[in-house]
C-alpha cells in the first residue's frame, strides 16, 4: 500500500501539482465560433482546485471540428482565447493541459468551415448521428481516406496545435486517443481497413498514434506529453475486437520507449460500455513506468483505494465536476456533493447549467 491520497501532492512529467485529483476532458460545446472565450475561463477558474485540469476536446485542425462550438488552437485568435483560461487557472493555482481531439470520422459538414474535409483512416461510415446546429440531428456521412500527403499534413497539424498550446500558457498536452474520434480510429481493424503500413496487423494500426505523440513529445517535450486511451470503450460506434488486449499491451510497451508524462486510461463501463478487464489495467500498469491517471465513474473511496494500490497514481473526475465546481474541497472536506445535475445543459451555449452550479456552503 502506499502513504498518499488523492490530497497529497504529484509529480507528473516536468510539472508539479497540488493533488491527485485530475478535473476530466468534458465537451461543453461553448466556444461560440469555435474560440474559447470569457465564459469558458471562468468555468475552469471556478474548477482551478483540481491538481489538475484537462480540457474539453480541442482541435488541433478545421478538419477536426466534428462537434457543434467545440474549440480549437490552430488559429491566432483560438489561442488568444485559451490565454484568458491558462490565466484563470494559474491564478487559482491550479494546472491545465489541452487535450487534442481531432474527431475524425464523428463529424459533419454543417459543423465544419467552408474547404475542410472530413477524413478518417478508411471510407468506413459510422453509425449513429450528430447535432449540427443549422439542422439539429443528422446522420454520419462517409469519411474521406486519409492519403499519405494527409497523414504527414495531419501530424504537423497536432505538432504546430501542441506548440500554440504552449504559448497560450498551457502546463502541457493530452493527445485523445480514446472515444473513438481519429487517433482510435486508427487502433481499431473496424475503422481501419488500410492495406498500406498504417493498416492491418497491431504494429501498423498502432503507427499513426505513436508518429504523433513523438512528433508531439519532441516539439514541447516528453514531460508535457499524455495520451488518453479506452480500450473495451464503444463511443462513436467502436465495436469491440478480438486483438484489444493485444492492440493496448503493444501502444502501452511504445509510449514507455517514448517516455511521455502519462497514459489517461479510460473505463467506460459506468456509462454502459464493457468493463476494461482488471488484467488488462494490471498490464498497462506494469508496462508503463511514468504516471497512470485512470478515470471512469470514480468516487472518493475507490479513487482512494486504487491509488493506494498503485493501480494510478491520479484520478479523474467527470461529471461530478460540472455540478461541484469545488469538488476537491467537498472531498477533501467530507461535504456533501450537489446531485443537481441538469443533464439537457451540459451542451447548449449560455452560462446556464455551466457556470452557475453553487459552492458549497457549510
Amino acid at each position: 500500500m502506499k502513504d498518499y491520497t488523492l490530497f497529497t501532492p504529484a509529480e507528473l512529467g516536468s510539472v508539479a501539482l497540488e493533488n491527485r485529483i485530475v478535473m476530466a476532458p468534458m465537451t461543453r460545446c461553448r466556444a461560440i465560433g469555435n474560440v474559447p472565450n470569457e465564459l469558458m475561463a471562468k468555468y475552469y477558474q471556478q474548477r482551478s482546485g483540481a491538481g489538475l485540469i484537462l480540457t474539453e476536446g480541442t482541435s488541433p485542425s478545421p478538419n477536426g471540428l466534428g462537434y457543434a462550438r467545440i474549440p480549437g488552437i490552430f488559429s491566432l485568435q483560438q489561442v488568444e482565447g485559451w490565454k484568458k483560461t491558462t490565466s484563470a487557472v494559474h491564478k487559482g493555482g491550479g494546472k491545465i493541459f489541452v487535450q487534442l481531439m481531432h474527431t475524425g470520422r464523428i463529424s459533419h459538414p454543417l459543423n465544419m468551415s467552408e474547404g475542410s474535409q472530413i477524413l478518417a483512416p478508411s471510407a468506413v461510415k459510422a453509425a449513429g448521428q450528430m447535432w449540427t446546429d443549422a439542422k439539429m440531428l443528422q446522420d454520419f456521412p462517409v469519411p474521406e481516406e486519409m492519403t499519405a500527403e494527409e497523414l504527414y499534413h495531419t501530424k504537423t497539424e497536432y505538432v504546430v496545435a501542441a506548440k500554440n498550446a504552449m504559448n497560450a500558457g498551457f502546463d502541457g498536452v493530452e493527445l485523445h486517443g480514446a472515444n473513438g474520434y481519429l487517433l482510435e480510429q486508427f487502433l481499431s481493424p473496424v475503422s481501419n481497413i488500410r492495406k498500406d503500413n498504417y493498416g492491418g496487423n497491431i504494429e501498423n494500426r498502432c503507427r499513426f498514434v505513436i508518429e504523433v505523440v513523438t512528433a508531439v513529445a519532441e516539439a514541447i517535450g516528453k514531460g508535457k506529453t499524455g495520451v488518453r486511451l479506452s480500450p473495451y470503450g464503444v463511443a462513436s460506434d467502436m465495436p469491440p475486437y478480438p486483438e484489444i488486449d493485444a492492440t493496448y499491451k503493444y501502444l502501452a510497451e511504445q509510449l514507455n520507449n517514448l517516455g511521455i508524462a502519462y497514459i489517461h486510461l479510460v473505463d467506460h463501463s459506468a456509462m454502459g460500455a464493457p468493463i476494461v478487464p482488471m488484467e488488462l489495467k494490471k498490464l498497462i500498469r506494469n508496462i508503463f513506468k511514468n504516471t497512470i491517471i485512470l478515470s471512469g465513474g470514480y468516487d472518493k473511496e475507490r479513487a482512494e483505494a486504487d491509488i493506494q494500490s498503485g493501480l494510478g497514481d491520479l484520478v479523474a473526475f467527470g461529471r461530478p465536476f460540472i455540478n461541484n465546481p469545488d469538488l476537491v474541497e467537498r472531498l477533501k472536506n467530507n461535504w456533501s456533493l450537489s446531485q443537481d445535475l441538469h443533464m439537457d445543459l451540459f451542451y447548449t451555449a449560455d452560462e446556464k447549467g455551466y457556470t452557475d452550479y453553487p459552492f458549497y456552503k457549510p
